[in-house]
């Protein structure tokens, strides 16, 4: 006897034509209109709609009505359908735009020091391009900045505290371009004990308190401890944001970026205290690794120009809000 032949499964017979097929049906009102409007005759058009519905193991149109009304299960179909072909013209346009010569996905390494209102501006100038790159943020500290750069896990550094010639000791090809000063003060909360001395903060004096510091978040080799007195009994966080926190809610002391702090002082709660120590300063880069042949990527491109503009640099550094 002959072999049937395999019953047809709903991904054979779900394909974006059909699925154009029964929003043609719908939109013209009946088999008979729509059959007009594909150039098919009747009996055909018929026939690809129950095969639609033998794989589905559902009616998808009410037979007795003359006019083509969907069942519930047709009118879900339907519903996903436009959702489903929306989807395939988006993949076909990201496509060709990736092949264009925009990166499928740019990853971010964003330290701590940098502000967040100005970056997620950027973020949101980055998509009304409506670029096909997806992005991804990473926050990072420290030497974990510029490493994630390094083992190949972020394509662009902002905030890294190593410049390229320093990085060249460790990974080649990696570009770099200075986005401004850091200056750090030493702060606390109104309460804390140390809020009432007076005069500038000796090591002793320092040594006395709990400091707060904030994890480097490398995970490989060197880490980077900055403004630490020895013998001084540590909270350690993971990020700079939470170093903050933790000086706001009077659990110690420590250095923190003026400009991060300037919001707090203004309103009363954070204490700026002078030291001894001369307090410290740094630059922080971008960095970026370079393609063996050829320019960057479209995405990376835009940022680049973007991180070229001396305002956009300053707010990077300047402009954090007080929360």
């Amino acid at each position: 006897m002959p072999a049937h032949p395999p019953a047809m499964q709903p991904r054979d017979v779900l394909t974006p034509d059909a699925l154009a097929m029964l929003q043609t049906i719908v939109r013209q009102g009946s088999f008979a209109a729509a059959a007009r409007a594909l150039n098919l005759v009747p009996s055909a058009l018929s026939y690809r709609v129950r095969q639609i519905e033998d794989a589905l193991d559902v009616l998808l149109f009410d037979r007795s009505a003359r006019q083509a009304r969907l069942t519930a299960a047709g009118a879900e179909l339907l519903r996903e359908a436009g959702r489903l072909l929306t989807e395939i013209d988006a993949v076909a346009n990201r496509v060709r735009r990736v092949g264009s010569g925009w990166e499928p996905q740019l990853t971010l390494a964003v330290d701590g020091a940098i502000a967040r209102d100005p970056m997620y501006e950027l973020v949101g100038a980055f998509y009304a391009q409506e670029p096909p790159t997806r992005l991804k943020l990473r926050d990072e500290t420290l030497f974990g900045t510029v490493e994630t750069l390094v083992r190949g896990e972020a394509d662009l550094a902002i905030g890294s505290v190593l410049d390229a010639a320093r990085l060249a000791l460790t990974a080649s090809g990696i570009q770099s371009r200075p986005l401004g000063e850091l200056h750090f003060i030493y702060v606390v909360a109104p309460h804390h004990p140390l809020a009432r001395e007076t005069g500038p903060l000796s090591e002793a004096q320092i040594r006395q308190h709990r400091g707060v510091v904030a994890a480097d978040s490398a995970r490989q080799g060197e880490s980077l401890s900055i403004n630490l007195v020895s013998g001084q009994d540590l909270l350690t966080v993971p990020t700079l944001q939470a170093k903050l926190h933790a000086q706001l809610h009077g659990l110690g002391g420590g250095f923190l970026p003026e400009t991060m702090a300037r919001p707090w002082l203004a309103a009363g709660h954070l204490v700026q205290l002078p030291t001894e120590r001369q307090p410290p300063a740094g630059t922080l880069h971008c960095a970026w690794r370079s393609r063996a042949a050829g320019q960057p990527g479209l995405a990376l491109q835009w940022w680049l120009r973007q991180l070229e503009h001396a305002g956009t640099r300053e707010a990077l550094l300047t402009q954090h809000r007080g929360r």
